[in-house]
């Protein structure tokens, strides 16, 4: 089974994009990648953990009280590799911010990341989150980390991978993205509505050295 082929679709139904900020629509967004994945059944279900004491009552027999010992789930843990410092206050920092929403509502969730990764090194990045920390999946998220993410998904064919704004996909592969079209035609209406010489401008995407 491929895995999210249309995630961006799922992200832009699940929120209102002309109601929150870029950096908010990306932290929810990295929630629901987590959910998603959790619901593909990865096998890291929430159960009750610890002893569990159960009392039963034989009519005209006696009393028989069991403990039972219900087994610790593993926690599920995921690592995000940026591109950016977390203090940028841009698109590694809501990234980030997304990360920190995900670990604090999931209880079965542990996370880790690397920052300011260059695309030459993102592969060793990821080597190290699979063989060092034991990551069980993995989030790239920059553009020039696809290529390096796909191979990542063959040589590790029992882990998962997500990579953002990415379009190559495979068996352990997926990709995600917002539809940003639609925040930057808001963003073109309020610049249209505040200027006072006509003229507006806007910084797009660069490529990253």
């Amino acid at each position: 089974m491929y895995i999210s082929a249309n995630l961006k679709y799922i992200f832009v139904k699940g929120f209102s994009v002309t109601s929150e900020s870029r950096r908010d629509f990306i932290k929810y967004a990295a929630s629901g990648v987590v959910g998603l994945i959790v619901g593909l059944g990865l096998g890291y279900s929430i159960a009750p953990r610890g002893v569990e004491t159960v009392t039963t009552t034989i009519p005209t027999e006696k009393t028989v009280t069991t403990t039972i010992t219900i087994p610790e789930r593993k926690k599920l843990k995921a690592g995000w590799i940026y591109v950016g410092p977390i203090g940028d206050y841009g698109w590694t920092h809501a990234h980030d911010q997304g990360r920190k929403y995900c670990e604090k509502k999931y209880p079965w969730l542990e996370t880790t990341f690397a920052e300011s990764v260059s695309e030459a090194d993102v592969g060793r990045f990821i080597d190290r989150m699979i063989t060092e920390e034991k990551c069980d999946l993995v989030f790239t998220t920059s553009f020039g980390f696809m290529d390096a993410t796909v191979e990542a998904g063959n040589k590790y064919p029992n882990k998962l991978f997500f990579h953002c704004s990415g379009f190559k996909r495979s068996r352990n592969v997926g990709t995600y993205f917002a539809e940003f079209y639609q925040l930057y035609y808001l963003n073109g209406l309020m610049a249209g509505a505040l200027t006072k010489t006509n003229k507006v401008g806007y910084v797009a995407a660069y490529d990253i050295p």
